[in-house]
C-alpha cells in the first residue's frame, strides 16, 4: 500500500492545524502519520493502548479520552492546549470511531470544531478514499493497492467564535462527504 495525495495544500511551518479525517480502517492513522509532515497529536480512544504492541506507542503518541468520562473528556481540552502551546498541531478523526462499513460517512461528534474554535486554529480536512477497501474491519478483505488521499484547503477559524461550531462541523463534512461521493477519484 502506498499513498497518492491529491490538492495542492502546503501546511505551513510553524503554524498549528486541526487535522481531520473520514476514519474507516486502523490504517488511517498510519497514513496520517505519512500525509501530515507538521508535528501533531492524535487525540484518540483509550481502550486502543490496549492492543498489544500497537499501544504502546499510541499511548506515547496521543491524548487519550475515555469517552465514557465526562473528566476525561474534559481533561483532553488542557492536554491538546499545552500541545498547541508547544507548537503541535492535532489530529481527530471526528466520527468518534470506525462507523460500520456499509456507512460512507458518519455523523461527526463536535470535540475537534470546539478545539479549533476556542485556540483559533485552522481546520484542515482530508479525505482518505481507500482505506476501508484495502485494509477494513471485515475479516480476510482487503488488499494491496493506492491509498489515495484529498487534501482539500484549510477552513480559517479567526472570525468565528464558538456558536459557529455547528457550522464549521457541517462545512467540514460536506468537504469530505462531497469527495468520497465524487466518482472521479
Amino acid at each position: 500500500m502506498y499513498p497518492k495525495v491529491v490538492g495542492e495544500v502546503h501546511y505551513k511551518n510553524n503554524c498549528s492545524y486541526m487535522f481531520v479525517a473520514n476514519h474507516t480502517s486502523m490504517i488511517d492513522i498510519m497514513l496520517m502519520l505519512s500525509v501530515v509532515k507538521n508535528p501533531f497529536v492524535f487525540v484518540g480512544k483509550k481502550e486502543l493502548s490496549k492492543i498489544p504492541l500497537f499501544g504502546f506507542f499510541y499511548k506515547r503518541t496521543c491524548i487519550l479520552v475515555d469517552r465514557d468520562n465526562p473528566k476525561s473528556r474534559r481533561e483532553v481540552f488542557a492536554s491538546a492546549q499545552r500541545k498547541l502551546n508547544q507548537g503541535l498541531s492535532v489530529c481527530i478523526f471526528p466520527e468518534g470511531g470506525v462507523p460500520e462499513e456499509s456507512i460512507l460517512l458518519d455523523t461527526f461528534k463536535d470535540g475537534a470544531f470546539r478545539l479549533a474554535l476556542e485556540h483559533q486554529i485552522p481546520v484542515a480536512p482530508m479525505t482518505f478514499h481507500d482505506n476501508k477497501k484495502r485494509f477494513s474491519y471485515t475479516f480476510f478483505s482487503g488488499g494491496p493497492g493506492i491509498l489515495r488521499v484529498t487534501l482539500s484547503p484549510v477552513i480559517p477559524t479567526v472570525e468565528m467564535d464558538l456558536t459557529q461550531k455547528r457550522r464549521l462541523k457541517e462545512i467540514t463534512r460536506n468537504i469530505i462527504l462531497e469527495e468520497l461521493m465524487n466518482p472521479s477519484k
